[in-house]
């Protein structure tokens, strides 16, 4: 204790290579000598006598923490937080709260808002908060007015230094400053479990002024049990994750809880700075996709509260006996702390889509975020091919389906298909209903009357939704030709207004499609925007095991386009502007992905007119993760949309793909997409006008560093639509329909 007092009065007055000279030398002999507990000690893998096993039958749980040290980490915390979101998991930042920066409130309330969690690092992070327990008692009153203002649950102390007994001062529901195993630590000893345990209230202190009534006499202890970023990548200099992941590979095979500590002062968010105090992203992203790739379907990923929560309400009393099961909820916590999984929990909700299953993303997203919610969800869609099986469960959703192609011909050939699948849809669902009752009915346009469908859930209490991915006025007139005052196109919004009339919600992609239908008497507070965001675990390029452009030959510039192949999404424009570039960029090349469409053949046929046939390459159509890569390697994707009504109002998935993967994209000037990008963030083309399609392109290759600018700008707006925000959006407002009264006269 005298030499840890010493060392931290004078540490402030050592410079840091010094330090960390010091510490990589003593280091060294520790690793030599811990052999045989360090980085697994095989005596921590035996459960706690008061453990349960982990909630719905996961193996092991796996938690990721974050200690932010200074400004320099608070910096880097959002980065950090968006690089875990791209992967689909969220994290605890524990913060200083009286020690070398501030913590900017806006930040702790955009973590919460995301799905994190905030935490309290110590007083001062000095070292001194455990010199004297009259000192820590003064301290912890401290702690407790920022652990109220943060609406803060958990704790850790600076450098792992702790008296467990003192922590009972704290108004915590668990601390998280020990670790199973850690020679490096300046209190070296573990806590020898790789499991979550109870710190109950010393006997004759339980009712000390301080304690949380709330905790049931004591808290839960969290030890940290991969080694901490900074032992790993600073001192030990390790140039990979290997043994975090060899490390989780142990714990998952003896059901503990991988938990780790990353500080972000000590990432290097790809500035190439050669910092000797921070190490690549990259390996921390690699980390996190291995995990997420290896380990899918085994793994509980909670906050540490959730854990926390979890564990104090599912432990076996130490006396004895057991309490009843504590069924929680898969998805992430948010800012609302309402009982949103108790609402959803156990409820049944079933989904129409006149598309495949699970090809189609949006609805495939929505089925999975209600399975998260532990809804049971049942589904009806079309069999586009022999292999389709009639009956099948993926991942959990219950798919049925009808042996029907989904074919775009004439007029007459939707409609047949539309009524055939209606009728199929409306005895699904009634005969279903019969036996059991829905909750939800989640109807995916198009066509909009296939809500009608749903008439007997409705009458039985059930509340429908319904999912205009497009206007389908506005879509028909652009695929047919039609005008505004065709009686077609009136009836097509006559069924608009009664199918919005006869759902209890509707759900949007875009703020003009909002627009457009509150215009047509949707009133506003019914109709919500859920965005098409990418797959974040897809459309990340540390996935790729890289954030630099894969390289094609230096002399080749490549334009890509990829998406259905039809007439008005303007492809041969693209080419005829690629034709007219090809004096001015030798090496261009256009590669063209998607489904074979007849409009296929008069765009090749159109390339080999314009003798540019040995340039434009049609690879088919592509998995969502090739398509990622096929981006990564381009250096340009443009969305070459014909101007038409629908198009007008259209906002393009395909442009968040290109800028998830850090490219430039060339995208038609229209409302739908104005809406979301000035022009300093996006490269926006006259549509129609193959001049400025090729004068923007050309643009791209000229001005690579303004073109940067404008990625990482665009990225921005990105970043503020990620998919796990919508799904947590859309998962709550299921969970609000499903709270409201079920009246039928709505």
């Amino acid at each position: 204790m005298l030499s840890r007092k010493i060392y931290y009065a004078l540490k402030p007055a050592i410079p840091w290579p010094v330090r960390i000279a010091l510490r990589r030398m003593v280091a060294r002999h520790i690793r030599k000598q811990a052999g045989a507990v360090w980085p697994i000690n095989e005596a921590t893998r035996h459960p706690p006598p008061d453990w349960t096993g982990w909630p719905d039958n996961y193996k092991f749980s796996f938690v990721l923490t974050h200690d932010v040290e200074g400004p320099e980490g608070v910096a880097k915390c959002r980065q950090l937080a968006e690089l875990e979101m791209s992967v689909g998991f969220r994290s605890s930042f524990n913060f200083v709260p009286a020690g070398s920066y501030t913590v900017p409130k806006e930040l702790r309330t955009w973590l919460v808002q995301h799905g994190f969690e905030v935490g309290v690092h110590d007083l001062h992070h000095d070292g001194k908060l455990f010199s004297s327990e009259h000192g820590f008692s003064e301290k912890a009153k401290q702690i407790n007015t920022f652990l109220g203002d943060w609406g803060a649950h958990g704790y850790r102390s600076g450098f792992m230094l702790r008296n467990l007994d003192w922590l009972h001062q704290l108004n915590i529901e668990y601390d998280a400053s020990t670790f199973d195993t850690d020679p490096f630590e300046p209190q070296p000893d573990g806590a020898g479990t790789i499991f979550p345990f109870w710190i109950p209230v010393p006997p004759g202190k339980q009712s000390k002024d301080g304690h949380r009534s709330a905790s049931g006499g004591g808290y839960v202890e969290l030890p940290y049990t991969l080694p901490q970023d900074s032992t790993l990548f600073l001192v030990l200099q390790e140039k990979n994750p290997s043994i975090w992941i060899e490390k989780t590979k142990w714990v998952a095979r003896n059901g503990g809880m991988a938990l780790v500590n990353v500080h972000p002062d000590y990432i290097n968010f790809g500035n190439d700075s050669g910092n000797p105090k921070e190490y690549s992203s990259e390996i921390y992203a690699e980390f996190l996709t291995t995990i997420k790739r290896e380990f899918s379907g085994r793994y509980w990923h909670p906050l540490p509260r959730e854990l926390a929560t979890w564990f104090k309400l599912n432990r076996k009393p130490a006396g004895g006996g057991s309490k009843p099961p504590f069924q929680i909820s898969r998805k992430p916590t948010t800012i609302d702390q309402s009982d949103q999984p108790s609402r959803l929990s156990g409820k049944r909700a079933a989904v129409l889509l006149y598309s495949r299953y699970p090809s189609d993303p949006r609805p495939r997203r929505a089925a999975e975020a209600m399975i998260e919610a532990d809804m049971q969800v049942d589904l009806l869609c079309l069999a586009g091919s022999e292999t389709d099986a009639p009956q099948e469960t993926v991942g959990q959703v219950h798919v049925s389906r009808i042996p029907l192609t989904h074919r775009r011909d004439s007029k007459l050939i939707y409609l047949w298909q539309y009524g055939r699948f209606f009728w199929s849809s409306f005895w699904f669902l009634t005969s279903r209903s019969l036996r059991h009752r829905y909750d939800v009915i989640h109807v995916h346009n198009m066509p909009d009357f296939l809500v009608f469908a749903a008439l007997l859930p409705r009458l039985r209490g059930a509340r429908i939704i319904l999912d205009l991915h497009d206007p389908m006025p506005e879509l028909m007139e652009s695929i047919y030709g039609l005008k505004p005052q065709d009686w077609k196109v009136a009836v097509l919004k006559f069924l608009e207004r009664k199918s919005i009339a006869f759902s209890h919600l509707v759900l949007t992609p875009n703020i003009t499609f909002k627009t457009l239908f509150v215009s047509r008497r949707c009133p506003p507070e019914k109709i919500q925007i859920v965005m098409n965001s990418p797959q974040q675990e897809i459309f990340h390029p540390s996935r790729y095991g890289t954030t630099k452009k894969v390289m094609h030959p230096a002399s080749e510039f490549h334009v890509m386009h990829h998406g259905s192949i039809v007439h008005r999404h303007g492809v041969d424009l693209l080419v005829e502007a690629v034709a007219r570039l090809r004096p001015k960029i030798p090496g261009i090349k256009l590669d063209i992905y998607g489904n074979s469409t007849p409009f296929l053949s008069a765009v090749l046929a159109l390339a080999e007119s314009l003798g540019i046939a040995d340039i434009v390459t049609y690879h088919g159509a592509k998995t969502q993760t090739e398509i990622a890569e096929a981006i990564l390697a381009c250096d340009v994707g443009v969305v070459p949309n014909r101007r038409s009504a629908f198009i007008e109002l259209n906002f393009p998935t395909r442009l968040f793909e290109y800028l998830a993967m850090n490219r430039p994209v060339v995208a038609p000037s229209t409302q739908g997409i104005r809406d979301y990008f000035d022009s300093d963030q996006i490269l926006l083309f006259s549509p129609n006008d193959v001049d400025d399609l090729a004068a923007k392109i050309l643009w791209v290759k000229e001005h690579p560093a303004e073109t940067e600018k404008i990625v990482r700008a665009g990225a921005e707006i990105y970043g503020k639509n990620l998919w796990n925000d919508q799904k947590r959006r859309f998962v709550s407002l299921v969970s609000t329909l499903c709270g409201r009264p079920q009246n039928l006269s709505d």
